[in-house]
């Protein structure tokens, strides 16, 4: 049932101080006059029962809408049914990230020797040393060799070591998902290119050509961490194997068209790094050997840093393109400084549970990750409005969120939207939230959470449909639009 209270309410809750919003039935029409021919009078808003009704989707709808500078609900749909957040889960971990690591924070990677350098020649190891970068990408590692050079590094007798052990090691992101989605990767305490690796392939007079490299803006080494092979068949299109520390795919010739490219995941973090690194060390004439893991992180001297940029635009970007590895590693991260003992992804997200209980009053919060990817995660409506309106003040999350663009019948974007919406969209197979904030066309500014899920559509899903089951892709479409007339709804109620 929808519960909704009017402004002359909340006005008079707000003064007494009331803490809990008190619910009325909602009336079919607005409490504003209708508009009138002669244009005096505001706009009918349609009660949010009815838009339900008619949006088509199936499944469950839960949502509340708050004040976003008092965290008072007016409304409501189901409020307090935990549903699956999927990528609405990084805006909480946004706010994590920046209460406990603060806006300044930044991650650092190092190169540590355990020798002296004497006459060019470093007499013991050389470590490559993550310190859970998520940014960290092929243009740094580049950097770092030239800087190696410098500090003056000609040939190394030891061994050449990678450590990836400040945050735990996850093999995939989400088990559930194919082998091949980038958006799933392995993650580490050292990662690079977001743990992807560029596959290309061409189609010459001698078969296939096919390249796997790490590419960036300047630079783009082969590796030899992750090997494709093209085989005649139709289906699957990709398979994957872990044979001896190497990333082995294969790809279905007939999936393969003439040529093009993707990123697919790595599954081997720390060696893929190191991989990348050697190369680039060697273009400065230092010869390194084979990249070893070690799970000890070394006692050294640190002979080049390299640090990220700070939080907060990393934050930004994450939210921004949704990117799961940002997201699990800022959360790690935010989760060891508060002291938790971490041997696996979900001990950070139980952390941040707890975080969430005990900071923003989230009592039900239940996350198994930081990015949402995972289905088994649930929030609760009226509880993620009341810490976002929280968050409004405590870590100015709003800024960094991205616009939210209304469309019009024809799904053509608005260009003069009146409604400022900064929002955190998730979609996973038949799930769709949209969380953040509104500023009503009078100024008036709300904090709002809208979730869609159809359980029973995602327990139908075949193995080979994941990517894209039959039907998402319309009741994706059929909620965001559900979203932005709820929206619409609020401005007219809430804003003048």
């Amino acid at each position: 049932m929808t519960k909704r209270i009017s402004r002359r309410l909340f006005i008079s809750g707000a003064f007494a101080g009331a803490a809990l919003p008190v619910w009325a039935n909602p009336p079919s029409v607005s409490l504003r006059p209708v508009l009138r021919p002669d244009g005096l009078g505001k706009r009918t808003a349609p009660a949010a029962s009815s838009l339900i009704r008619s949006s088509g989707i199936s499944g469950e709808i839960g949502f509340a809408v708050a004040d976003a500078k008092t965290g008072l609900v007016l409304e409501g749909h189901q409020p307090a049914a935990g549903v699956p957040p999927a990528s609405v889960t990084k805006a909480l971990t946004a706010m994590y990230a920046l209460d406990v690591l603060g806006a300044d924070y930044r991650f650092e990677t190092t190169l540590v020797t355990t020798g002296t350098i004497k006459n060019g020649v470093l007499g013991g190891d050389l470590v490559l040393v993550g310190g859970g970068d998520p940014t960290l990408d092929t243009d740094a590692l580049a950097n770092m060799a030239a800087q190696l050079k410098e500090a003056g590094v000609r040939e190394v007798k030891g061994q050449f070591l990678v450590y990836g052990g400040a945050l735990p090691f996850v093999r995939k992101l989400d088990t559930l998902q194919p082998d091949h989605a980038g958006y799933s990767p392995a993650i580490s305490g050292l990662n690079l290119n977001y743990n992807r690796v560029h596959f290309e392939w061409k189609h010459g007079s001698k078969g296939w050509v096919v390249t796997m490299d790490a590419r960036s803006k300047k630079y783009r080494p082969d590796v030899s961490v992750a090997k494709m092979k093209v085989t005649s068949r139709s289906v699957p299109v990709y398979t994957y194997e872990a044979r001896k520390n190497v990333d082995h795919w294969t790809v279905a010739s007939r999936a393969l068209g003439k040529g093009g490219a993707r990123w697919l995941p790595v599954r081997q973090p720390e060696l893929y790094a190191g991989d990348v690194f050697r190369t680039l060390a060697r273009a400065n004439g230092i010869v390194l050997g084979k990249a070893r893991k070690t799970n000890n992180r070394p006692a050294g001297q640190v002979v080049v840093r390299y640090q990220s940029g700070t939080l907060r635009p990393i934050l930004k970007a994450m939210l921004k393109y949704s990117t799961n590895l940002t997201a699990e590693v800022v959360g790690m991260t935010a989760s060891k400084r508060r002291g938790a003992p971490l041997g696996s992804l979900e001990d950070s997200a139980n952390e941040m549970n707890r975080w969430a209980r005990d900071r923003l009053g989230m009592a039900h919060a239940a996350l198994v990750d930081h990015s949402g990817l995972g289905a088994n995660s649930r929030l609760r409506p009226a509880e993620l409005v009341s810490a976002l309106a929280k968050a409004g003040s405590q870590t100015t999350l709003q800024p960094i969120l991205k616009e939210f663009k209304f469309r019009d019948q024809k799904g053509r974007p608005v260009k003069k939207q009146a409604i400022h919406v900064a929002a955190k969209t998730g979609t996973l197979n038949f799930v769709s939230g949209l969380a953040g904030y509104m500023t009503a066309q009078d100024g008036t500014e709300l904090a709002f959470a809208i979730f869609a899920v159809d359980a029973d559509a995602r327990r139908s899903i075949k193995e080979g449909e994941r990517e894209r089951p039959p039907g998402a892709r319309t009741w994706n479409r059929k909620a965001k639009q559900l979203q932005q007339k709820l929206i619409e709804r609020w401005d007219i109620l809430y804003g003048a």
